[in-house]
């Protein structure tokens, strides 16, 4: 599939460590020598604040989602080259649905894990065919990785639900993942079997 516009979910903290903030910035590296616009939860602080900050600074194009509530906190970022501003979060989450090829989570708090689990769950249903994954910066996803193969062999999650939320270590990894995806034929509920 050919990628135009990237969904990022990521903390609007910048965490303990240098590397979700690293591996933010090589990601937007990639976003604009492709020519893939950035679509994002519109924040010019944390992680977030920081691949806006690296799109722009390499020439690329950035589009922003943030609700009314967080504008008020004065927390948006004013230099994007589009600032959507919605009435709700759940506006919100809709709008950067609607705007983007392929959705990533890197690493983040409650809210990043919120958006991927439910744009992950749309997929799931049919709701769209778009890829999903995680940039699992170092290992930062590994328990979630763990926990979701879990509930495999538990039976909860079906291997083919399982394998459309693609894992990669690095940005380009991640990108070769999401160009070459193919979505799988949904049959959320029929049957029991699943191969």
């Amino acid at each position: 599939m050919r990628l135009r516009s990237l969904c990022v979910y990521c903390g609007s903290s910048l965490g303990r460590s240098p590397g979700p903030v690293e591996a933010a910035r090589e990601l937007g590296r990639l976003l604009a020598a492709r020519n893939v616009r950035l679509v994002y939860g519109g924040a010019s602080i944390g992680v977030m604040g920081a691949i806006a900050d690296e799109v722009l600074r390499c020439g690329g194009r950035v589009t922003g989602v943030i609700p009314q509530a967080l504008v008020d906190k004065e927390v948006a970022h004013h230099g994007l080259t589009e600032l959507i501003v919605t009435a709700s979060m759940h506006e919100r989450k809709a709008r950067m649905a609607e705007l983007s090829d392929a959705f990533v989570a890197l690493p983040g708090g409650v809210g990043t894990l919120e958006e991927l689990f439910e744009i992950w769950t749309w997929a799931q249903l049919g709701l769209h065919r778009k890829p999903c994954g995680v940039l699992n910066v170092n290992g930062y996803f590994d328990g979630l990785i763990d926990f979701l193969d879990h509930a495999v062999a538990s039976g909860f999650i079906r291997p083919s639900h399982r394998a459309m939320l693609r894992v990669a270590r690095t940005p380009g990894e991640l990108l070769a993942a999401f160009e070459s995806y193919e979505p799988p034929v949904v049959n959320k509920w029929v049957g029991l079997d699943d191969t």
